[in-house]
């Protein structure tokens, strides 16, 4: 991995003295700086992924908060509307008793002149076949070493690597980002993206020296001022601690890492006392959890934040997130490690 330090004015708006982290991924992506906001179901939509391409990072726009290909179509066209930098849709496939029309939302991003693809959950065989051909860029997230290479062997262009620290869907081998990452990057050879437990500079520049070529972030831009979300739940994630967050399911081999709250204590309890997906299945519900980010009611439902909710202090836009974090990254690489390597 090479990664260049410099400061420049680039982009659709060049700012004076930017400080810019160049990488494999920001060249192949055609993005000024290596962040990634990364898929989030209810949250990611038209503002929050056009504040986060504006601000030279990537941002996706979540495929399945749509509730049809239409729906999907008219969110791109509005995104298109707030920025004319590039981004892209979140593609995810889990098991599910009725799946949703895959084919349909495919057709409806290539149509719609989509470039990039993050997918995550299964393995996007199908959907790599019948969007490599048509120009798409597709990074997979995936939780580890084996099912990273599997990823690259059909032929994805980036892989993003969830270390436990991570909302959402961990997986059940239970390794940190400070293993997982560089044992994924060793191994390689497309970039790869790191994601879980990362909030600010520190953890970007631990992810380049880590072997990853830029990084995903989800809790922390969950907690912007463009997020989608009540503000009483991003009040919520500034106060809370790394120490807030449950894993739910995990009897059921689908481990989930979410806020700590009344009803993620309640599906624990009720599982660690034997019940089955039956006892907890009005617990999880998807609507649930929506309702806490609309209503900022969190203990309304089960919803997904990380460990890294514990460096989040504040509630900034996104601008001057990924400004800070590119500034303070460039200082820390420039400054404090420059310092270590003189004699």
């Amino acid at each position: 991995m090479t990664t260049t330090v410099s400061r420049a004015g680039v982009g659709r708006a060049p700012v004076q003295d930017e400080a810019v982290l160049h990488t494999r991924f920001t060249e192949l992506f055609g993005v000024r700086h290596p962040i990634v906001q990364g898929g989030m179901q209810w949250v990611g939509r038209a503002e929050l992924v056009a504040a986060v391409a504006n601000a030279g990072a990537l941002g996706f726009l979540t495929m399945l908060t749509q509730p049809t290909p239409e729906d999907l179509v008219k969110e791109i066209a509005r995104t298109r509307e707030l920025t004319d930098q590039p981004f892209g849709v979140n593609f995810t496939i889990l098991p599910t008793i009725t799946p949703p029309p895959y084919a349909e939302y495919r057709a409806a991003i290539i149509e719609s002149g989509i470039t990039i693809v993050e997918t995550a959950g299964n393995l996007p065989t199908e959907h790599v076949e019948a969007l490599k051909p048509v120009g798409v860029r597709i990074i997979h997230k995936c939780t580890s070493v084996r099912h990273a290479l599997k990823a690259e062997s059909i032929g994805v262009d980036a892989v993003s690597i969830d270390g436990f620290e991570c909302a959402g869907h961990p997986g059940e081998d239970d390794v940190t980002g400070l293993v997982l990452i560089p044992a994924t990057t060793e191994r390689l050879r497309i970039p790869v993206i790191a994601s879980g437990g990362i909030a600010d500079a520190r953890g970007l520049v631990a992810a380049l020296a880590l072997g990853a070529e830029g990084v995903n972030m989800g809790t922390r831009f969950l907690c912007t001022a463009e997020s989608p979300i009540h503000d009483d739940v991003k009040q919520a994630i500034v106060a809370a601690s790394e120490r807030d967050t449950d894993l739910i399911l995990r009897p059921l081999g689908n481990t989930t890492r979410v806020a700590r709250n009344a009803v993620s204590r309640e599906v624990v309890q009720r599982l660690h006392d034997g019940g089955t997906f039956d006892d907890v299945r009005d617990l999880v519900a998807g609507v649930r959890g929506r309702s806490v980010y609309e209503t900022g009611d969190i203990d309304r439902g089960v919803w997904s934040v990380g460990q890294s909710q514990g460096l989040v202090h504040d509630i900034p836009t996104v601008a001057e997130l990924v400004s800070r974090i590119i500034d303070e990254a460039v200082d820390i690489i420039n400054g404090r490690l420059a310092a270590l390597t003189r004699r």
